[in-house]
């Protein structure tokens, strides 16, 4: 595979080499990392980086990007049809031609300034030797929760044949984007995967998990470290698959008191951050726990570019809070687009100008409800292309 090499900065003072290589689909069935890898094009010279890669590498921009979590789905109407169509779920999510039909709904709507993969982060979890299903009703069901040490020694590493759909998808969504957006991936944490596998499904109270992590901090240990591995290497996939950054939901993580999650959830994203930024520094990690307002300090100090905010937290005191060094995402409540462009206007203008006018990325603090209007969210993508930092600062 031919191609060149260039020293490109990140805005920081830090530079990487990157061998830049043509953009070739995964082949199908592939069960170990695919060889290709993504142009990163540097912000100068050549062809621009997307808008919300560079500010989530603090380089210096006009006005801040906006994407939505959740902007692909049941709100609008396109998604709603195809479901039809298509009731189950993890076809939905499993198969390529509808994930990137899907993840493109709101790309042909809104022209968001990050197109996210439309997925599930238990997506990745036959790869590592886990079945799971879905109901409409009760949510993710896991086969044979994992209780044992024997348990965890049974899984195996990422087997990507079982995700091939995946990078399929990502290159797909990379040459129909074409660059005029940023194509996001995600995962999950590995403590929010483990209260699935742990728990087996859904829960509010997360017993069963929290007991072993007095009872048997040894098995947790063990999970948490193979997840944390499983996931690090999910995430090259998806780079090299097409993905320009790529966002760790610590969805769970909230739940946990700060000491608990010095223990059982910051470590391990660490060795995540740590092992996919020695491979890939240039390409920037979002990380997102929602109810995270006692954690931000910790969220910030993990090694992830851009920390996500959700919508309980002051801007204003988030941006104190978090490194100076480290991008913010957020944090518009959800249910203000449910209600009128003025009020939805004024809560945009307020996040931007607590934003601070730079590394900042413009989202909702939790995904699109069930039921938004879509009028409501096209309001929010259009704001997000009007207000520069320079027009927010002056009003």
């Amino acid at each position: 595979m031919s191609g060149t090499t260039m020293l490109i900065s990140d805005g920081l003072g830090r530079s990487a080499v990157l061998r830049h290589r043509a953009f070739k689909p995964i082949a199908v069935g592939m069960s170990r990392a695919p060889e290709v890898v993504v142009k990163a094009q540097p912000s100068a010279g050549g062809i621009q980086d997307p808008l919300m890669v560079r500010a989530a590498r603090g380089e210096k921009v006009e006005r801040a990007p906006c994407w939505m979590m959740r902007q692909a789905g049941r709100y609008q109407k396109s998604y709603r049809e195809l479901a039809k169509k298509h009731p189950s779920f993890r076809e939905r999510s499993e198969t390529t031609e509808l994930i990137v039909e899907i993840s493109l709904q709101p790309w042909n709507s809104f022209k968001p300034d990050g197109v996210i993969l439309f997925s599930d982060i238990l997506t990745p979890l036959p790869g590592i030797g886990v079945n799971f299903d879905i109901d409409d009703n009760k949510g993710p069901i896991i086969d044979s929760p994992i209780r044992s040490l024997d348990q965890v020694k049974q899984l195996h590493d990422m087997d990507f044949s079982k995700v091939d759909f995946v990078g399929r998808a990502l290159g797909q969504l990379r040459t129909e984007v074409n660059n005029q957006a940023a194509v996001l991936g995600f995962v999950g944490s590995p403590w929010t995967l483990a209260t699935y596998l742990i728990e087996g499904g859904s829960t509010t109270l997360y017993k069963t998990i929290k007991t072993m992590c007095f009872s048997a901090p040894e098995v947790l240990d063990a999970l948490l470290t193979k997840l944390a591995d499983a996931m690090a290497a999910y995430i090259k996939y998806q780079i090299r698959a097409g993905a320009q950054c790529v966002q760790i939901f610590d969805s769970w993580g909230g739940q946990l008191p700060p000491r608990e999650w010095d223990r059982w959830s910051g470590p391990y994203l660490k060795r995540i951050i740590a092992s996919v930024k020695a491979e890939y520094p240039m390409v920037p990690l979002t990380l997102y726990a929602n109810g995270s307002g006692g954690l931000l300090e910790r969220l910030s100090a993990t090694g992830a570019d851009v920390v996500g905010v959700d919508w309980t937290t002051d801007m204003a005191d988030a941006r104190r809070r978090i490194d100076s060094n480290v991008s913010v995402q957020g944090n518009v409540d959800p249910a203000i687009l449910f209600a009128s462009q003025d009020a939805i206007e004024d809560a945009v203008r307020d996040c931007l100008r607590k934003g601070g006018g730079h590394r900042h990325i413009l989202n909702l603090g939790h995904g699109v409800l069930v039921g938004t209007p879509e009028e409501g969210v096209a309001h929010m993508f259009d704001l997000s292309k009007s207000l520069t930092y320079a027009d927010v600062a002056q009003n």
